[in-house]
């Protein structure tokens, strides 16, 4: 009962959380005639809200009317902007009080083209300096996508709970293969999957995840314990068709989606290896210096996982039922 009532209090902590997936935006501008300039405008949207950010382009440029439309979980606007395109700022204000990363690919009637990844921290692309490859930037997409994506984030430290250590890095890495295989279907644009069952898919795959935890902690193990490879990778598939049915209906800059697959999903091992390093280094020490708090932690935690899960599957059915 006291695991259950201070799993209760961090689910009422994490209730402000982000419930859904962190989605990117897109910004594509393609010159049409000297100076004119044709953009779309793609942003997603998460529950029934939509990011109201419209990039700021250069000084100089005079633009036309937007006209928006939407399909699905993305919202479209395109129009007409006439300068010249190779000096100033394009500005995306507001966009650093958000999660979102925004994709920016300009392509001339030259043939030279150039790309960019603008993150919140850093809400400008400069037009007047030198295009630098956004390699890096794609890899820490990745990471974030395990730090800040609370769906997965859960995922990965019920799986330190399912599993035992030696286990554990494996059974990561599994999940990985299975997400990066959705993915790049989906970027390459070889599966497109609404979004909406996707997400309640996911949570209730959180919540199974919690029931699987609660019989291996009782000593009943069930499916998920006695086959952890086959159902993390299965699992993968269901959380890599979130992310990739972003992408889908996003798309990604021609020329970088490769690049930014494999380091995306670089990113991902990486972020998914810190967190069950940090996990397994705590349990370690508690079982060491605090042996009693062990069992007691893994119930409030798994009570934890499996009730804010609950809450997101609730939430998004919801949407359903209303």
């Amino acid at each position: 009962m006291r695991a259950f009532i201070a799993a209760c209090l961090l689910w009422c902590l994490a209730l402000p959380a982000l419930a859904h997936e962190v989605r990117p935006a897109f910004l594509n501008v393609t010159e049409t005639s000297p100076s004119t300039f044709d953009v779309i405008w793609k942003q997603p949207v998460l529950g029934n809200r939509r990011l109201k950010i419209v990039p700021e382009f250069p000084h100089d440029c005079t633009a036309t009317t937007p006209v928006m439309t939407r399909q699905r979980d993305t919202v479209s606007e395109r129009w007409e902007v006439i300068c010249d395109m190779n000096s100033g700022d394009i500005k995306f204000p507001g966009l650093e009080r958000t999660l979102t990363d925004v994709f920016v690919e300009i392509r001339y009637r030259t043939g030279d083209s150039r790309s960019a990844l603008i993150k919140p921290a850093d809400p400008i692309m400069r037009l007047d300096q030198k295009p630098q490859s956004p390699a890096r930037e794609y890899l820490k997409i990745g990471v974030d996508h395990i730090i800040y994506g609370w769906d997965h984030l859960l995922f990965v430290l019920g799986l330190v709970l399912l599993v035992n250590r030696r286990q554990v890095w494996g059974v990561a890495t599994a999940f990985t293969l299975a997400h990066s295989t959705t993915l790049g279907l989906a970027a390459f644009g070889l599966l497109s999957i609404p979004i909406r069952p996707v997400e309640i898919l996911i949570a209730l795959s959180i919540v199974l995840l919690g029931v699987e935890i609660i019989q291996k902690i009782r000593g009943n193990p069930g499916l998920g314990a006695r086959r952890p490879y086959l159902i993390s990778f299965l699992i993968g598939l269901i959380h890599g068709c979130g992310f990739a049915s972003a992408l889908s209906e996003i798309g990604l800059p021609k020329g970088t989606e490769l690049l930014a697959l494999l380091l995306f999903n670089l990113g991902v091992e990486l972020g998914q290896f810190a967190v069950i390093a940090l996990v397994v280094a705590i349990f370690f020490a508690l079982g060491i210096w605090a042996k009693k708090t062990v069992r007691p932690l893994e119930y409030v935690l798994t009570y934890f996982i499996a009730t804010i899960a609950m809450y997101w599957f609730i939430e998004r059915m919801s949407e359903y039922i209303a």
